[in-house]
């Protein structure tokens, strides 16, 4: 006979398991009972370098304190109007740590292009706008950010 001990963790386990499968929680890892992963959408809306680089600060600092914590973070950033040049392969001034984010933050932060601008400046440009390949294209930017929000994700603009 099974002690009650052993069901519930077996109970507990294909709970998780099953909500680990439906996206509620993270596959990477056991999450342990109690765990809180930090989830955090960063919004860039402007082709300044200097608040593109303030928002990759911003994300750089947060993993570092969870880290430090032993706590599970996950950040994406999420471009969209004038802001989309921060994931175009031609005009993005912070590609370099881009790319470094992406090799060094695996699974911590992703970077979310708004499909609508894209569409946009390929229309405006009469010409395919071509991302950085670090980047994934959302049907459109201020939704995403929206949704984030309503499935509980803190929200930033630098």
């Amino acid at each position: 006979m099974k002690s009650e001990t052993s069901i519930g963790r077996r109970a507990w386990l294909m709970g998780a398991a099953a909500l680990a499968l439906a996206g509620v929680v993270p596959v990477a890892g056991a999450v342990e009972e109690g765990a809180r992963v930090h989830r955090l959408v960063i919004h860039v809306d402007e082709n300044d370098p200097k608040r593109m680089n303030l928002a990759l600060n911003n994300a750089r600092n947060i993993i570092a304190y969870y880290q430090e914590k032993g706590e599970e973070v996950q950040i994406e950033i999420v471009a969209y109007g004038p802001g989309l040049h921060m994931l175009r392969a031609d005009t993005s001034p912070v590609k370099a740590r881009i790319r470094s984010f992406a090799q060094n933050f695996e699974g911590m932060v992703a970077f979310k292009a708004c499909g609508n601008t894209k569409r946009n400046m390929e229309r405006q440009g009469g010409k395919p706008v071509e991302l950085l390949p670090e980047a994934e294209v959302v049907p459109a930017g201020v939704v995403w950010l929206m949704e984030r929000q309503e499935q509980g994700w803190s929200y930033v603009r630098p």
